[in-house]
């Protein structure tokens, strides 16, 4: 099993799957990650740097981790609106998880209790610390 870089960044973005799967960027092979209005997503989203690995969480009725990505392009305005705080990145497929990893399963863990996504379930760009990647790595085993 590889294990990340621990001097590199990582992050979850979520996404409701009904608006854009998991599938629906395999089939693509690449997207512009954009939407995020939360200004506290909007401040993790400007510090996204291309390279950076990305897990994908379908939130809804799955809320799950899925996958996991890879960000080509560093953050830049979003051309689409008019919102001058509004930022987009580039992403990339890597790899489907073999089974989704659950929010429920992730609650459950005392190394990951603390965490963003347990703490501020609404916010959808989450960081992800080394330590935390590499729990969520051993889970998904």
């Amino acid at each position: 099993m590889k294990v990340k870089a621990s001097n590199q960044p990582g992050w979850l973005f979520k996404e409701e799957p009904s608006h854009y799967s998991f599938a629906d960027l395999e089939r693509d092979g690449r997207a512009v990650w954009d939407g995020v209005d939360n200004n506290l997503a909007r401040q993790n989203l400007r510090k996204v740097r291309a390279g950076d690995q990305v897990l994908y969480y379908h939130t809804g009725k799955e809320r799950a981790i899925v996958g996991e990505m890879r960000v080509l392009t560093a953050p830049a305005a979003d051309p689409a609106r008019e919102d001058p705080k509004a930022v987009v990145v580039e992403v990339e497929a890597v790899r489907r998880w073999p089974a989704p990893l659950t929010l429920e399963r992730i609650k459950q863990d005392p190394l990951l209790k603390t965490w963003d996504l347990v703490r501020l379930p609404r916010l959808s760009v989450v960081p992800v610390s080394p330590d935390q990647w590499r729990r969520l790595l051993a889970l998904r085993s």
